[in-house]
């Protein structure tokens, strides 16, 4: 192993995918990059579906021939068997793209390998083991390598936090991760051979469907060596009921059978893993950065297994983090302005995706609403509907939008509740579908299309006047001035 450097411009802590992307980044724009990754690749990581906002990071990190190449499975789509209802959605007719499903293994060790192909100085087996500050500022950290046994001190002017979930800043030093209520879920999952994929559609597709009951829900997920990723995500308080009679396996095998749709999958298949249980719950830091620091991808925020968003917000913080600090450090704009349109972006675009997988949530555990509350439901069809007055439970999650800042407060929920209240055109299509046991296909004037690409696109935030370029280099510019209609915080295609 070569010699970890004393000293460099920017620090990247974790080699998975978003700390490949922003040291990738960096290191692409002439900046001096070094990341410590305390594992030894591959290394296995439960995760393994892609959203088609990927497409667009891969082309941006360059590496886009060599995923499209190394044999992935493809995902053309998404398919859903939700309480009473059935959906699935077809990336190629929808949005005219695709995605992948990947052994994160692999997928993660092609990032790593490909950042230090870009300048990145890499050191596998290499763990930051505490850290030193001037002020409220990271200025240097105390290393130690597994292999040889050594250690040393590397300083720097600037640390990218990509520790993944164990936090280096927001559990240690920070101590400002807030677990949410609504998601306290765990999952369990393990993975089969001979399951009849054939029946997903469309071809490659994540399967999520619910419980018949509507405790939790199950993932379906085809890989390219033949297996399926089949997980169960339940809530703690039922994995603690269930657990004080049953042991985990028992408590996996028991769920399958409460949810038709994976058990038809299974009925010829052979579980050929032990199965794992996933116990940090959805959580978000109340900063995602500060003087001299950022955190990205889990390290700042985790959500939930729903809709595969995992790998999306990493990479996207990744971009936002990088093109933020390579502005900073070419002077064109202030640290304190990188720092604010960062933390303003990454928490809009998270709270963004909370809400909608809050109201999915809602579909299982309360199928059927009040007439009351029915009434109070916004529709597409009404012209006078304000988001400002939409009724407080018409938007799930908002105890949690609730603790943002409150021009941002304010902008989620004007954004979602139009969001939501087109959406219901969907949910009303989908439901009479399913009455007669069908899978409502989402076409290309669907409003849930609509819904998804402003979602679940490479949508790059504007905040403060401020958004990202990529061309002719990675960095925040000032915005255009506003024209009438648009917001002070869009979200924008560079």
């Amino acid at each position: 192993m070569s010699t970890l450097p004393k000293s460099t411009q920017v620090l990247v802590v974790g080699g998975g995918p978003a700390g490949s992307t922003a040291a990738t980044l960096l290191a692409r724009e002439g900046f001096d990059v070094t990341l410590v990754e305390k594992a030894i690749g591959p290394r296995y990581h439960i995760g393994e579906s892609l959203l088609p906002s990927s497409l667009e990071v891969f082309d941006l990190l360059g590496i886009r021939e060599k995923v499209d190449s190394y044999g992935f499975y493809r995902k053309s789509g998404a398919f859903f068997e939700w309480g009473s209802l059935k959906w699935e959605l077809d990336f190629e007719q929808v949005l005219k793209t695709y995605s992948f499903q990947v052994p994160r293994a692999e997928f993660d060790k092609l990032l790593l390998d490909h950042a230090s192909s870009q300048g990145v100085k890499v050191f596998e087996g290499v763990e930051v083991c505490k850290l030193s500050f001037d002020g409220e500022r990271p200025r240097s950290g105390i290393w130690s390598e597994s292999i040889d046994n050594c250690s040393g001190e590397l300083s720097f002017d600037y640390l990218i936090d990509a520790s993944g979930r164990s936090g280096l800043m927001a559990t240690r030093y920070l101590q400002n991760r807030q677990y949410h209520e609504e998601f306290q879920n765990l999952g369990i999952w393990g993975y089969w051979k001979g399951a009849d994929i054939e029946k997903i559609r469309p071809a490659g597709s994540t399967v999520s469907a619910s419980l018949n009951d509507g405790s939790g829900w199950f993932w379906a997920i085809p890989l390219p060596d033949g297996t399926l990723s089949v997980g169960l995500v339940i809530h703690k308080t039922t994995y603690k009921a269930k657990r004080a009679t049953a042991g985990l396996e028992e408590i996996y095998l028991s769920a399958i059978t409460q949810c038709p749709c994976v058990a038809e999958l299974l009925a010829q298949a052979e579980l050929v893993s032990p199965v794992k249980v996933e116990q940090d719950y959805s959580y978000a830091a109340d900063s995602f950065c500060g003087p001299g620091y950022f955190l990205l991808g889990d390290a700042a925020c985790f959500l939930d297994p729903l809709l595969s968003t995992g790998v999306h917000l990493a990479t996207l913080s990744a971009t936002m983090a990088a093109a933020s600090l390579a502005s900073v450090l070419r002077n064109e704009v202030t640290e304190n302005q990188a720092l604010s349109y960062y933390d303003r972006g990454f928490r809009h675009t998270y709270l963004r995706l909370l809400v909608i997988v809050s109201s999915l949530y809602d579909i299982i555990r309360k199928p059927e609403f009040s007439a009351e509350e029915a009434q109070q439901l916004p529709h597409t069809g009404d012209i006078n509907f304000d988001p400002k007055n939409a009724p407080p439970n018409f938007m799930p999650g908002m105890e949690d939008v609730s603790k943002a800042e409150e021009g941002l407060r304010r902008q989620v929920t004007e954004e979602m509740s139009k969001l939501l209240a087109t959406s219901s055109t969907l949910l009303e299509n989908v439901e009479s579908t399913a009455m007669k046991g069908e899978a409502h296909a989402i076409s290309m004037d669907s409003i849930f299309a609509s819904l998804w690409e402003q979602l679940f696109s490479w949508s790059l935030p504007e905040e403060n006047g401020l958004h990202i370029i990529t061309k002719p280099r990675l960095g925040l510019e000032l915005a255009p001035e506003k024209v009438e209609g648009r917001s002070s915080s869009q979200f924008v295609h560079s």
